[in-house]
């Protein structure tokens, strides 16, 4: 009886909007980095991968290292979240899937907190994922909630 009391208790447990993508890894997370603004990338070269951590690495000492991946075998998908306030939760799920293409949903999520914060600091978040390289088109779909 307790139990359904309490605060926990009664939380809306989310679902993604699509299909979850069980092969898809995070392989690295930063809240603090000098893009300011949505972008996803789909990455499946290394020269790109160095790009990307070039340009997060200008503004930082020491800079972040850049994960090892085998392209051969896997691509990366860059999502990059700009501006917020407060942390974020990132949900990747898969909407549509054709023969050329894939549809993946991007649905940003706050973070459950335990108290209340009066003051929600900023954070420029990014996240990268590993997933099977597919020799299809990604789109990104941005789902606000």
């Amino acid at each position: 009886m307790t139990c359904l009391l309490s605060c926990k208790a009664q939380r809306e447990v989310h679902t993604s909007v699509g299909e979850p993508m069980e092969d898809m890894v995070l392989l690295a997370h930063e809240d603090f980095t000098n893009i300011d603004a949505f972008e996803t990338r789909v990455i499946r070269d290394a020269k790109s991968l160095n790009k990307f951590y070039g340009e997060i690495n200008k503004t930082r000492k020491p800079g972040l290292p850049v994960p090892m991946v085998d392209f051969s075998k896997d691509m990366l998908v860059l999502v990059c979240l700009g501006e917020q306030k407060g942390e974020k939760k990132l949900v990747l799920s898969k909407l549509t899937e054709t023969d050329q293409g894939m549809t993946i949903a991007v649905e940003v999520l706050e973070k459950e907190k335990d108290g209340e914060i009066a003051v929600q600091p900023m954070y420029f978040p990014f996240y990268l994922y590993k997933m099977p390289l597919v020799d299809k088109d990604l789109t990104f779909q941005r789902i606000d909630n």
